[in-house]
């Protein structure tokens, strides 16, 4: 049986060498041609979600109601437009007003604060949907610098996040981008759908206000890292394995050679260090959390995680934009990069393996699923 499983893992290296090798090859193919035809780096999309949801609503009204009650809807909307578009002409004549009775320079001080407070407070909607590598944070950075340029006093940010975690630093990375929003002056609200933990939950931690869904998975503020050992697979292939380094602990442990208990306590130790980091963070942004409690890498779902101060509310991302649309414009703005098609290739294939490891792991608890 060993054996058996011995010549399988080694079937399995082949295989997985051979696919390998085929994806880099075709990826330096089709990066080649693209040298050649430059493409644009990406673009950004606005969308009213006010605008988008009222024409869904027409659109379900002109199903359901008779031909008389939809023309008198049509008809008190049109009223309502036209009160709201009065109102808009009204305060832009008194700015322009009040714009020309201010100094020399266009504005004072207290006009700005006046025509500030006239304008329509709008709320700014992005996406981040997390992968190991929080490959999302090139597009959200660019959202972010479009958002910062163009917001007005008193606008805000909402933030529709989704991730389980990964890396350290990319996710380091991401709540730094997100720091720049408050550090700016505005408003940042993080909504929690389905899933922020781990370095999803170190984004998250950044905002004004978080709101979670009731089965939303909040928390894991720990650190993991795992790999397979081969060295007894390639010992017994006779196949040697040598890594040289300068530095004791340039490697501390390694997926080939023969680790060592001076190494495995290096690394052990590393990881420590990075949770000590990663509590700080948390507690510089959530001070009033109790870390011994919230910080032994569990994870709670969003009613347990509100009672454990992890998050500020109930609810979903839609309740709070339908919430906003009162007394606010909200837009979602998105910026698409366009990627080369193996960059395209390889990331649809990380993403594959890791949903298809989710579902494995998730099979293997009871405790996350309903039976």
């Amino acid at each position: 049986m060993i054996e058996f499983i011995a010549e399988y893992g080694l079937f399995l290296l082949k295989t997985a060498t051979i696919i390998i090798g085929i994806i880099v090859i075709l990826g330096m193919i089709i990066n080649a041609g693209h040298r050649q035809h430059p493409v644009s780096r990406g673009e950004i999309k606005v969308t009213n979600l006010g605008e988008t949801i009222k024409d869904h609503s027409q659109t379900i009204k002109n199903e359901v109601m008779s031909k008389l009650q939809y023309k008198q809807a049509l008809k008190q909307e049109k009223e309502e437009d036209k009160k709201k578009d009065k109102e808009e002409k009204k305060q832009l004549k008194a700015q322009k007003k009040t714009t020309k009775q201010s100094g020399p320079d266009g504005t004072s001080e207290n006009d700005q604060k006046e025509a500030s407070s006239e304008e329509t407070t709008r709320v700014y909607v992005i996406d981040f949907d997390g992968d190991i590598e929080a490959s999302d944070v090139e597009s959200m950075r660019e959202e972010i610098t479009a958002i910062l340029s163009a917001a007005n006093k008193g606008d805000e940010v909402m933030v529709r996040l989704k991730s389980p975690g990964g890396m350290v630093h990319s996710y380091g990375l991401a709540a730094s981008q997100l720091q720049r929003i408050r550090q700016a002056g505005y408003k940042l609200t993080i909504a929690v759908d389905e899933v922020a933990a781990s370095g999803g939950y170190m984004m998250a931690c950044v905002a004004d206000n978080i709101t979670a869904a009731p089965f939303a998975i909040i928390g894991s503020i720990g650190v993991v890292a795992e790999l397979p050992n081969f060295n007894r697979l390639l010992k017994k292939a006779n196949v040697d394995y040598e890594q040289h380094t300068a530095g004791d602990y340039k490697r501390t442990l390694t997926m080939f050679g023969e680790n060592t208990s001076h190494g495995r306590d290096k690394f052990k130790e590393d990881l420590e260090d990075t949770h000590q980091l990663f509590k700080s963070f948390i507690n510089q942004n959530r001070p009033q959390l109790d870390l011994d409690r919230v910080a032994t890498g569990e994870h709670w779902y969003g009613t347990k995680a509100k009672e454990l101060g992890l998050i500020d509310e109930l609810g979903t991302s839609d309740d709070l934009i339908v919430k906003a649309l009162d007394d606010k414009e909200v837009y979602a703005v998105k910026y698409t990069i366009k990627k080369p098609i193996s960059e395209r290739l390889s990331v649809s294939l990380t993403r594959g393996v890791e949903k298809l490891l989710t579902k494995l792991i998730h099979r293997s608890s009871h405790q996350d699923l309903f039976k």
